[in-house]
């Protein structure tokens, strides 16, 4: 009784620290009311201000009745929190759902499962209402769905309804849709999330162990890259070994380990290649003559210009990696020609000279070049731009990129010492080192090559006794140190000579 009692008070005093009106009986040394202190926790939860935690057990059926009940006086109605459409029409501007039925519909796909009956979808609808019967439009693809069956869930029992109104959360059968689709009536160009998406920044070469799991393997990456957008599948077009790219180490491990439980499939898995890119570090010109005879008509084609390098605020000021600039005047290379040769620049920078990477940070420049009136043509020109590319990046001083990565390290403040000797020794550089309120606790910031993080999720577990936890997100790409770019493209030779070999 006496602890329950003094429990009460010190959640009264917490409360009285965000709630005014508490505030004032606390000083006054008054007792509010039951409805007095569920309503100023349903102000301040709405306000962001307060979090009630419930303890419990769902596998004893203990807590469960409570947490429900927080859940219906605690939990903001739909009209009581600003939600916000963005207006693809307008650059994802944002714009207010009104989460009234009487309104155009807005409703979004936040999870797929897959039953014996194909893919359910659950919907939270924002605003309008979800009708059976009635036709809903994809708002990222366009396709309109026919709305055959509605349910509402109750654990895994389905209770069939006729319509859902703003703020309710069903499931439908039926509806082929990604993860986080939004689903309008047809009439606006609104989403209900962003059509961004990070760029992976980790991959896996996986296959499956045994050649008859193959058909669950496939199904199991086709749920996963629906459910999930930040994880992306490929064929390597030169290995055709099946790509799995991710957001980090854990983020592959999790859908590997779930391939297993769920669909059987055991899995071997490669060691993660990191995203690298190349640039060049110079001005060079190049003047390139494509010439070729066979039985019939030939190619000919010359191209004059120079390549340079692209400043980080140069590329964000075009928006694109890369850079073509046509300086040709006259009709030595006649205009038809000219989308040609930006075409052979793409094909120029999708494999770098050095370790076969992708490149970026280049800037071509075409001032002249010659044609030929039978033997020129758009491949003719495309083959010649994208050889001269090739030639000039070799003098350019060539270099290979390495994806950076902003680290942030939650810890206990007794292991900062391990952590901080951690992160010099995978040639992390430490931005920021700050300790919470108390001083039990501190963030650490660095960044780090992400090739040097593999594994770390396992070292930070046994330096900090499992206590602590890291995030990291892609940063930039910078320029490898000499001696790792020696080793790439020395590994890289030995691949090329391999698969000469073969």
């Amino acid at each position: 009784e006496g602890a329950v009692e003094e429990k009460r008070l010190e959640l009264i005093e917490r409360l009285a620290d965000v709630d005014d009106d508490i505030a004032e009986l606390f000083l006054m040394e008054e007792m509010p009311e039951t409805e007095d202190l569920k309503a100023a926790i349903r102000r301040q939860v709405i306000a962001c201000d307060f979090v009630p935690v419930f303890m419990g057990s769902a596998f004893k059926n203990r807590g469960v009745q409570p947490l429900l009940d927080g859940v219906v006086s605690y939990l903001p109605e739909p009209v009581e929190k600003p939600n916000f459409a963005l207006d693809r029409s307008k650059g994802e501007e944002k714009v207010p759902v009104t989460g009234l039925d009487t309104d155009s519909l807005l409703a979004l796909a936040f999870k797929l499962e897959e039953t014996p009956f194909g893919q359910l979808t659950y919907m939270r609808v924002y605003q309008g209402m979800l009708k059976k019967g009635e036709y809903i439009t994809n708002v990222n693809d366009g396709k309109k769905v026919k709305l055959n069956r509605i349910v509402r869930m109750h654990s895994d029992e389905m209770e069939d309804v006729t319509e859902a109104g703003s703020g309710e959360v069903v499931a439908m059968f039926g509806i082929d849709c990604r993860s986080m689709d939004t689903f309008s009536d047809g009439s606006m160009d609104l989403a209900m999330s962003s059509m961004f998406v990070p760029e992976p920044v980790m991959s896996l070469a996986i296959k499956p162990a045994k050649s008859n799991m193959q058909n669950n393997f496939a199904k199991a990456l086709t749920k996963f890259t629906k459910e999930d957008p930040t994880l992306r599948v490929r064929i390597d077009p030169e290995t055709k070994e099946t790509i799995l790219s991710g957001m980090g180490e854990l983020h592959l491990e999790v859908y590997i380990e779930r391939m297993n439980r769920e669909y059987n499939v055991e899995c071997i898995a490669g060691q993660p290649n990191v995203n690298y890119k190349e640039t060049i570090n110079r001005k060079v010109e190049f003047d390139y003559l494509h010439k070729k005879q066979t039985g019939g008509s030939g190619q000919y084609a010359k191209v004059m210009g120079y390549i340079e390098p692209l400043t980080e605020e140069e590329q964000k000021e075009a928006g694109v990696a890369n850079e073509f600039d046509n300086r040709c005047t006259g009709t030595n290379i006649p205009p038809e020609y000219y989308t040609s040769c930006e075409k052979g620049m793409g094909d120029a920078t999708t494999e770098g000279a050095l370790v076969g990477c992708e490149v970026e940070g280049l800037r071509v420049v075409l001032q002249d070049g010659a044609a030929h009136a039978v033997d020129s043509s758009d491949m003719a020109f495309r083959i010649c731009m994208a050889s001269a590319i090739r030639d000039a990046m070799k003098r350019a001083a060539p270099s290979i990129l390495e994806p950076m990565m902003s680290v942030e390290v939650e810890i206990p403040s007794e292991f900062q010492g391990t952590v901080v000797a951690g992160l010099n020794r995978r040639m992390g550089l430490i931005q920021s080192s700050d300790m919470n309120e108390d001083g039990s606790g501190m963030k650490i910031v660095a960044e780090v090559p992400l090739s040097n993080m593999f594994g770390y999720s396992t070292e930070i577990r046994s330096q900090t006794q499992g206590k602590g936890e890291f995030t990291m997100e892609y940063l930039k790409h910078l320029p490898v140190t000499k001696n790792i770019q020696e080793e790439l493209m020395a590994k890289y030779r030995e691949e090329m000579e391999q698969k000469q070999a073969a």
